[in-house]
């Protein structure tokens, strides 16, 4: 029998990064035997996988006891579901100490290879789990599915349950927000009371008791069971997981009166930690979550935290506006989000992803992390909210016809000197100065606010012509780019999810579903790297590598509203970045 990893063992460990032989947070060792008093408990929140290695991974639980104590919880490894064929086994003991969570990190695995897992409390079984190791060597194919943005009062997690149904996935890939922070009745709980999805604890998450309730609540969800039982995971934290626009010191959502910043932090990553089947780089660290991936030499995933470890503060529009004139400072702001002293990642974690990037010979290089890297330039006067997207549209397209007027232009319609006639009041001179700014972010709080760490990432992928895919969640809408680093090369390409269950741009718009394909249209004609938009439809995608391309699908639900859903195959829609060629190309 292959054997268990030791606390003593550990000792003797300091690498960091997939494959080193660690102890996972929350693994409390294995039981003595001395002591036979047993509580017994049941398995509410399902089970789960994640952090695979090449000879090992994390295997996850939490018990709920019939009373207050330390419960011991027994484990089984096999190569079969029946568990005739046990590769691992062994026992440990949790606590409230620990939020009766329990983590396992089994080490002493072949490579490549599935597994089956499940817990045990006396008689009483979990549901049994399907995990697989990393490859090593060469690899032909890798299927993972990608997702973010999980709220549960906004519906039903259909998207967790559909991609449930995929029956050739090798690994889930979960981007962050998943778990949101709000307090009932606040971020898009229209629905929540009648669908039976209102929020726990009622209050806003503070302390370390409110955010293990909330992911209590979520691993409740028989959708996300299924998918954690079925595939690993590798996840990494965004915002909602500690508060909106978290940075480095402070969020969006934590205002004063409400505690000490760090202390709320600090809570909400042990939760994470705890709930999660992540390994950490040493046992008790809760705040160093980048982390490397080798699946054989086809990919190698690095997965990075744009929010919590050294991001600065994200810069506001408002602060260069001239309240008076409306006037944009426009050369400090792009002073000041060009700043070479501007932090995202901070530069330990860059110096280590750089290493990574200039260091590895697997066919495609992958960033796993929460923002769009993708310039998302639009007009300016769009991105500070001076005009819509539909106004700036239509007085463009007027503006164009003046033009062409002015120009004697002979093949103007009647139609169209018609419509000019009817609107031209709307070309003011104040209109026309908003369609003369430039194209500006229209997010700072993703990539497009800390531009120097973009170009440095960038130009190290290019020094090595690595094939450089960037996943991206946060936003709750998809997007393909392609990447462009200050010279206007092509660098890589950058796919992004849809949310799991939070709205999109369809919420803040306010547009009729009718009117969203234009809107989509029009945004992927202003943006230059841009080459598809969906706004509305919750939903993952797919990422197949072969050596030869990646192939990115998009699947989407019809509905998070209630429990019986399809998917909606008329939104669907593949892309696919053939290796060595940078760019997109539809399907």
């Amino acid at each position: 029998m292959k054997r268990s990893i030791s606390r003593r063992d550990f000792l003797a460990m300091s690498a960091k990064g997939v494959g080193a032989a660690v102890i996972s947070y929350g693994l409390m060792g294995c039981s003595s035997g001395d002591d036979d008093s047993q509580l017994q408990a049941q398995f509410l929140h399902g089970i789960a996988s994640g952090d695979p290695a090449q000879d090992g991974i994390i295997l996850w639980t939490r018990v709920t006891p019939e009373a207050e104590g330390e419960v011991k919880v027994a484990w089984q490894l096999a190569l079969d579901a029946d568990f005739t064929q046990l590769v691992n086994t062994g026992d440990t003991r949790t606590n409230a100490e620990r939020d009766y969570t329990v983590k396992v990190d089994a080490m002493g695995l072949d490579s490549g290879t599935a597994y089956y897992y499940r817990f045990m409390v006396g008689d009483t079984q979990s549901a049994v789990g399907r995990c697989r190791t990393l490859p090593q060597g060469a690899v032909s194919s890798l299927k993972i599915a990608v997702m973010s943005c999980a709220n549960y009062p906004a519906g039903y997690f259909n998207v967790y349950a559909l991609a449930a149904e995929q029956e050739d996935l090798d690994l889930v890939v979960h981007l962050g927000d998943y778990i949101y922070e709000y307090a009932r009745g606040e971020y898009a709980s229209e629905h929540a009371a009648e669908l039976g999805r209102e929020v726990l604890p009622a209050t806003e998450l503070f302390s370390l008791s409110d955010y293990r309730t909330r992911y209590g609540q979520y691993h409740g969800d028989a959708s996300l069971q299924k998918l954690h039982a079925k595939v690993p995971f590798i996840t990494v934290w965004d915002d909602h997981e500690v508060a909106n626009d978290t940075w480095r010191d402070g969020a969006e959502n934590h205002n004063e009166g409400e505690g000490d910043f760090d202390a709320r932090k600090e809570a909400a990553m042990q939760a994470y930690f705890e709930w999660l089947p992540i390994r950490p780089w040493r046992e008790g660290n809760h705040e160093e979550i980048y982390r490397s991936f080798s699946y054989g030499d086809l990919v190698d995933l690095h997965m990075l935290d744009t929010r919590v470890l050294a991001r600065d503060k994200q810069l506001q529009y408002a602060d260069y506006m001239d309240p008076a004139t409306g006037a944009f400072a426009g050369e400090q702001f792009m002073a000041d989000v060009t700043d070479t002293q501007r932090s995202m990642l901070g530069q330990t974690q860059l110096l280590w992803l750089q290493s990574k990037l200039l260091t590895s010979n697997a066919k495609w290089q992958v960033l796993g992390q929460q923002i769009l890297m993708g310039k998302m330039l639009l007009p300016a006067a769009i991105a500070t909210q001076q005009l819509s997207i539909p106004q700036f549209a239509q007085l463009a397209a007027l503006a164009k016809l003046a033009a062409r007027a002015q120009a004697g232009d002979p093949s103007l319609t009647a139609e169209e000197l018609m419509y000019l006639e009817a609107n031209q009041a709307m070309l003011t001179p104040e209109a026309l100065a908003m369609l003369r700014l430039p194209s500006i972010p229209y997010n700072l709080d993703a990539w497009d606010g800390y531009a120097y760490e973009r170009e440095v990432i960038l130009a190290t992928a290019k020094s090595k012509q690595h094939n450089l895919v960037v996943l991206a969640g946060d936003t709750h809408n998809a997007w393909a780019s392609e990447l462009k680093d200050v010279e206007g090369d092509k660098v890589g390409v950058e796919f992004a999810t849809s949310s799991v269950s939070s709205p999109g741009l369809e919420y803040y718009l306010s547009l009729p579903a009718e009117q969203i394909p234009a809107t989509e249209a029009a945004i992927v004609e202003l943006v230059e790297d841009l080459k598809y938009a969906n706004l509305m439809d919750r939903g993952f995608m797919t990422l197949s590598f072969s050596h030869e391309e990646v192939r990115c699908d998009w699947h989407y639900v019809d509905s998070i509203l209630t429990r019986d859903f399809a998917e909606n195959s008329a939104r669907g829609y593949s892309a696919k970045a053939v290796a060595g060629t940078v760019g997109i190309t539809a399907v």
